[in-house]
């Protein structure tokens, strides 16, 4: 069954307001890194209790969860890293495939003594979060699928994965503030919901030596998976899907770019008994411009919403 979460809640949780700070008030955040096979690797950390894993989307960081770790550090033990290659983690010669991530991901849990967890990812994250899960389904305690599910786009959504590419192409060559903002405003419905401070944020991470080119190839490996057999590994089969084995929830948009609801549909039926949220008036980025639905999604999901 879906369940469409509006865009606007009587019950608002937080203010949310312009800056992450402000959003991140009184929580108990704080920035770690981890050697994590020689990999320095940066994670974002808060609350107690089972851990909770989230996973940005591709060229993001800890930073898109700004919206999300506070009321969920309410319940839970929240994880945010910087994936392998993004943000301010190590970005070694690899091809960054999905079992790249994986490999790197596990091991970062080892390292961090985490054995069991809930794994949550958005885009890029999504398609990581349920390749752990199928890889290794004894660590997985439950699944949150955010506008990222193995499965590849229609020529709409190649066409729309395009777009995002010439938009990161640019910065190679004009790496500015405003070209940086074009690339975030693909994420989302309203462009003016795109803040200064995420603006900044990503123009200070895309300006460190070498990082731009690092996330062209990164978003190249992503089309190349979305397009078809990637290294020999056919990364979006979605009836591998029918495998999971843990209880999972879907949180897709009503304007999601590259892969539309309709479009997603049979990979959503190959998953065993899904939650399945739509979140209104939001595209890729529903943890940012719906905060309120999704958090409220993802804490009755797992067992600890208001109602």
């Amino acid at each position: 069954m879906t369940t469409t979460a509006p865009s606007t809640s009587s019950t608002t949780r937080r203010t949310w307001g312009s800056t992450m700070w402000i959003d991140l008030m009184g929580v108990g955040l704080k920035e770690s890194f981890y050697d994590v096979g020689g990999i320095r690797t940066r994670v974002l950390e808060a609350g107690q209790g089972t851990p909770v894993l989230l996973l940005h989307g591709t060229g993001g960081h800890a930073e898109t969860y700004q919206r999300t770790i506070g009321d969920l550090a309410e319940h839970y033990r929240v994880l945010v890293p910087d994936m392998l290659g993004h943000g301010y983690t190590g970005r070694p010669a690899c091809p960054y495939t999905l079992d790249d991530y994986t490999a790197h991901l596990f091991g970062l849990l080892d390292t961090m003594g985490i054995d069991r967890l809930v794994l949550s990812g958005e885009s890029l994250g999504g398609c990581v979060a349920a390749w752990m899960a199928l890889e290794r389904p004894e660590r997985a305690e439950k699944l949150i699928l955010n506008t990222g599910i193995l499965d590849r786009p229609d020529e709409v959504g190649l066409q729309q994965l395009a777009d995002l590419e010439e938009r990161t192409k640019v910065l190679a060559t004009n790496l500015t503030k405003e070209a940086v903002r074009r690339r975030l405003e693909w994420l989302v419905v309203d462009p003016a919901s795109m803040t200064d401070e995420m603006v900044e944020i990503r123009y200070r991470i895309y300006s460190q030596p070498g990082m731009v080119d690092t996330v062209v190839d990164i978003l190249h490996a992503v089309l190349e998976m979305n397009r078809g057999v990637y290294r020999g590994v056919d990364y979006m089969d979605h009836t591998r899907l029918a495998e999971l084995r843990c209880p999972t929830q879907v949180i897709w948009t009503d304007h999601n770019p590259s892969k539309s609801f309709e479009v997603i549909k049979k990979a959503i039926d190959q998953i065993p008994d899904p939650d399945v949220v739509l979140i209104e008036n939001a595209g890729h980025w529903p943890q940012f411009e719906q905060p309120d639905a999704v958090n409220r999604a993802m804490l009755d999901f797992l067992g600890r919403g208001d109602g």
